[in-house]
């Protein structure tokens, strides 16, 4: 998720300062994505500098941040645009299953069953919150993330049937090279 986008989108709603901006988004994603304060006020001030957000004057030592109608663009853009999946952070448990396979003395069936473990936890947990209540924003992150959890889970199924079938291919011994002389 673009911070960046995402702290427009809340702008879109009136002027806010950082703090407010903070909370806003906690409250939308159920804290499933908590913003550090730091990084809120480090991205109004690169949207300051680019023109998409203008601040206001300073309201009981608070700074609010407003739109421009270049942010207002921006935020248009963005919700008209679809996310595309290279845009998105590299996957680290596809990654790290790629390495454990090929890294000597690692037992990659562990390193399965430890994350099948940690993610049917997580889809338990995630199943517990959706009995609870909630306002439609954090149900749709609930479901979003549920929805990943389980197609983790399918991915972990058919990683742990292909490392059943998988059978490392030889290593070539270098050619016995002859050095001229």
């Amino acid at each position: 998720m673009s911070v960046k986008h995402g702290l427009l989108a809340l702008l879109e709603r009136g002027p806010m300062y950082g703090y407010q901006l903070r909370a806003a988004f906690d409250s939308a994603t159920g804290g499933t994505w908590p913003l550090n304060i730091g990084q809120v006020y480090t991205t109004l001030s690169r949207l300051e500098r680019d023109d998409l957000v203008a601040a206001l004057p300073e309201n009981d030592g608070q700074r609010p941040y407003e739109l421009t109608a270049q942010g207002r663009d921006e935020v248009r853009r963005w919700f008209s645009a679809p996310v595309r999946r290279g845009d998105r952070p590299r996957d680290e448990m596809a990654i790290k299953l790629a390495l454990a396979i090929t890294t000597p003395g690692v037992d990659v069936a562990a390193v399965v069953t430890t994350q099948r473990t940690a993610t049917t936890r997580t889809l338990q947990e995630y199943t517990r919150l959706k009995t609870g209540p909630g306002e439609l924003p954090w149900l749709l992150v609930l479901d979003a993330m549920i929805f990943q959890a389980e197609a983790e889970l399918r991915w972990l199924d058919h990683c742990e049937a292909s490392l059943l079938r998988y059978r490392p291919r030889p290593v070539a011994e270098p050619a016995d090279v002859e050095v001229p002389r």
